[in-house]
């Protein structure tokens, strides 16, 4: 279960999966009234963005290491 889905289910707010949407967070940070919840939602969003952004330069970085090691040695 990752973060968002935590916040949600502790807000009693029911999710069909324990990974959350991107879309399903916005709409709830647009929705909510309470400030500490939207806080802690827009930190569950930023961490879920870095963590995809982490993931395509690793992705990306994996050709260029192989490379360089089968080039070096």
């Amino acid at each position: 279960m990752d973060n968002s889905a935590l916040l949600f289910l502790q807000k009693e707010i029911l999710v069909d999966s324990s990974n959350v949407s991107l879309k399903a967070i916005e709409e709830q940070i647009k929705s909510s009234a309470d400030f500490r919840f939207k806080k802690q939602l827009k930190r569950a969003l930023l961490f879920r963005k870095l963590h995809r952004i982490f993931i395509i330069i690793m992705i990306a970085c994996l050709p260029v290491t192989v490379i360089t090691y089968f080039t070096l040695f």
